[in-house]
């Protein structure tokens, strides 16, 4: 996409004729240039012009300049007097629309965010609904910014009133800082967005280069999978590779990058068992391409791009059921074997499935051997399965007569359900009953967070491992305001008190995390905080019973696709702060402001420095004694620690002295706890 569709100094804009003008806008527009579009860029093109005409100052002008992260362009930029205005027409609306409204904020924000040239200037962006009352305008009322960060609430204009209201910003904000205009257009752009932005984008055509900040992480990863691809393809090799790194820091996107280049090439899947996820990636990138599609004159049904969606990004047990369904039954011998019976004579390739290429996200969370027997058992009437999930995923991989990649994408102490065995167990199916796969891990897979910290002597004996450190991404890319977000939910969570408190008073500016006792004072932080189009919402963990009080019941499931691509009007969106996401329902994912509502459950002890995990079952708490149980429930509050991009509120109750499930002991000392990390009270 073109940076921009014209660009000049105002008075070189002035000396033009509109007709000229016109012709460069429409010479490289991307799409059919309909009757309305140019009557649009004609109008805007009259309006600057008698605009800056009385202005008489000097100064650049923009036409379209590209948003990449949001995939759209800007209507008209003005860099004049070292202020960014970002001015967004609806030529011939006489109302201004909340969609609108959002919209112009979006790109003022995204440019103070992620543009790097605009990070130190004052951006102010301007709605224009060129036939709207004036008394609807924003002349004459109070201008201001909600922060600190020079991005201006969005102002509001007519035709006659824009000039005025240029006019008194400039007079408002005397900023002498000069812009280099040719600079602030080529300037890098380095967003980090969310995983449904990203996977939109890479499905619409982008590159990881076009959407993402930290790009040389990824493509490097990116690319050392495919040249491991590659190898295996051309060397008729099975190999496997484990991509690690810490949360946030973009396994999900490689793993999506990587489907969809191979797409053009040997057939790739993404599959992943967090359902979550997968239904809400397969709703959005089914929405943008019905949208897509539609805008360009074309006809696409919502089930034709879900679809479509769904060739590369399925949910795993869809997957592992098709290679179920090939197996013979009973299983005799402890061995699984394909029936002939039930695959085609056609081919000898048909035993597997079509694709050489299988992404496997949140492969820490595979289930083991007794679970997945277990399941099998009672659901599909198989008895005496003798594979754990990861052993038979391999085995499915195997079955490919001359080549095949796995790779797992893997998060460190992110197991959070019974039965998730992590990803010892896939390195013992390896060991145990695939020793001639290639092997290739990062120089970071060996530490504690992966199996214990027992990778290296789990690997100790194997010959065909191969370290490769572009295989970790070490920088969390969601928390963009702080990097450092996971060492310090890291610190936390192993209480680690005075490194928390000094890793947090790195972030606190840049990343505010407040703490109150008041839910109400927390929604009205999120509603605060957010702007634009930015998503907020209420985490709890899945153990989180006693909350009830509150008017949070978590066996009241929300419905997670709209809770997170719905907008506020929706009672079921995440904005209206009713529903709540647990840490099943959003890992993987992230809203940019959360509000974590910390129940009983786990609960801090000063005494003894440690956490206490608990259990409600009928009418009171009880003790979580199993070390995998209390090890589940840290992890599902490391989760839930590290969903938020921008800031969070923690919001633990005061509890009641009446009520012996919800006593004030159960509360103050985890209170207290943060309190002394410093953080800020509501």
């Amino acid at each position: 996409m073109r940076r921009c569709y014209y660009s000049n100094t105002i008075n070189t804009f002035l000396s033009q004729s509109n007709e000229f003008i016109l012709g460069v806008l429409s010479g490289l527009n991307e799409f059919d240039l309909t009757l309305e579009q140019r009557g649009a860029w004609l109008a805007e093109i009259i309006i600057m012009k008698q605009v800056l005409g009385e202005l008489g100052l000097n100064g650049h002008i923009i036409f379209e300049y590209t948003i990449p992260r949001l995939g759209k362009r800007v209507d008209v930029i003005l860099l004049i007097q070292g202020i960014v205005f970002t001015i967004e027409f609806k030529v011939g609306s006489s109302d201004f629309l909340v969609n609108d409204k959002e919209q112009v904020w979006d790109y003022a924000l995204d440019l103070k965010n992620f543009h790097e040239e605009s990070r130190d200037l004052v951006i102010v962006p301007i709605l224009v609904a060129t036939e709207a009352r004036a008394d609807d305008c924003s002349l004459g009322l109070p201008i201001y910014c909600i922060y600190n960060d020079n991005v201006f609430n969005p102002l509001f204009s007519n035709r006659p009133t824009l000039l005025p209201i240029i006019r008194q910003i400039l007079e408002k904000e005397h900023c002498n800082k000069e812009i280099d205009a040719h600079e602030w257009i080529i300037s890098r752009y380095s967003p980090t967005p969310t995983i449904i932005q990203a996977a939109s984008s890479l499905y619409m055509n982008h590159s990881v280069e076009e959407i993402t900040k930290h790009e040389a992480d990824l493509t490097s990863c990116t690319n050392t999978i495919l040249e491991i691809i590659k190898t295996s393809k051309e060397n008729r090799q099975k190999s496997i590779c484990f991509v690690t790194g810490v949360p946030g820091a973009g396994k999900t996107l490689v793993g999506l990058d990587v489907a969809i280049k191979q797409e053009k090439g040997d057939l790739a899947v993404y599959l992943s068992g967090n359902g979550p996820l997968v239904e809400v990636l397969t709703e959005a990138l089914a929405r943008d391409k019905v949208n897509k599609e539609r805008a360009a004159g074309q006809r696409c049904t919502k089930t034709e791009a879900e679809r479509q969606v769904s060739r590369f990004i399925q949910i795993i047990h869809r997957y592992r059921d098709n290679m179920l369904n090939k197996l013979k039954t009973p299983i005799e011998g402890n061995r699984i074997e394909i029936d002939p019976n039930k695959v085609s004579r056609a081919s000898d390739k048909s035993a597997a499935e079509v694709e050489n290429v299988a992404i496997f996200d949140e492969a820490q969370r595979m289930w083991d051997m007794r679970h997945l027997s277990g399941w099998l058992s009672r659901r599909k009437g198989i008895a005496d399965f003798p594979m754990s999930e990861g052993e038979f995923l391999i085995w499915s991989l195997d079955q490919h007569k001359e080549w095949a990649t796995i790779v797992c994408l893997v998060g460190g102490g992110q197991e959070i359900n019974s039965g998730e065995g992590g990803i010892g167990l896939w390195i013992k199916a390896l060991n145990d009953s695939f020793p001639d796969w290639q092997v290739y891990i990062s120089d970071r897979l060996t530490d504690k967070e992966y199996a214990e910290g027992n990778v290296a002597s789990l690997l100790a004996d194997n010959r065909n491992v191969h370290i490769h450190p572009d295989l970790h991404l070490a920088v969390s890319q969601r928390s963009y305001r702080a990097e450092t977000l996971s060492l310090f939910v890291h610190q936390l969570l192993d209480l680690n008190i005075e490194a928390a408190r000094a890793t947090y008073n790195d972030i606190r500016e840049k990343y505010p995390i407040v703490l109150t006792r008041d839910l109400d004072k927390a929604k009205e932080w999120l509603r605060d905080h957010a702007r634009g189009s930015e998503r907020f919402g209420m985490l709890v963990s899945s153990k989180a019973f006693r909350l009830k009080p509150l008017a949070i019941d978590i066996r009241a499931k929300a419905e997670i696709v709209p809770w997170f691509l719905n907008p506020i009007t929706d009672i079921r969106s995440s904005l209206f702060l009713e529903d709540v996401a647990t840490e099943f329902d959003i890992q993987g994912l992230e809203l940019d402001w959360t509000c974590l509502v910390w129940d009983g459950d786990f609960r801090y002890d000063p005494k003894h420095n440690t956490w206490q995990h608990f259990n409600f079952r009928s009418d009171r708490w009880q003790n979580i004694n199993a070390a995998e149980g209390r090890a589940y429930q840290l992890n599902a509050y490391r989760v839930l620690l590290t969903r938020a991009r921008q800031g969070m509120v923690i919001c633990i109750p005061e509890g009641n002295l009446n009520d012996a499930t919800r006593l004030p002991a159960f509360y103050d000392p985890t209170y207290e706890f943060f309190q002394e990390l410093g953080l800020e009270e509501i």
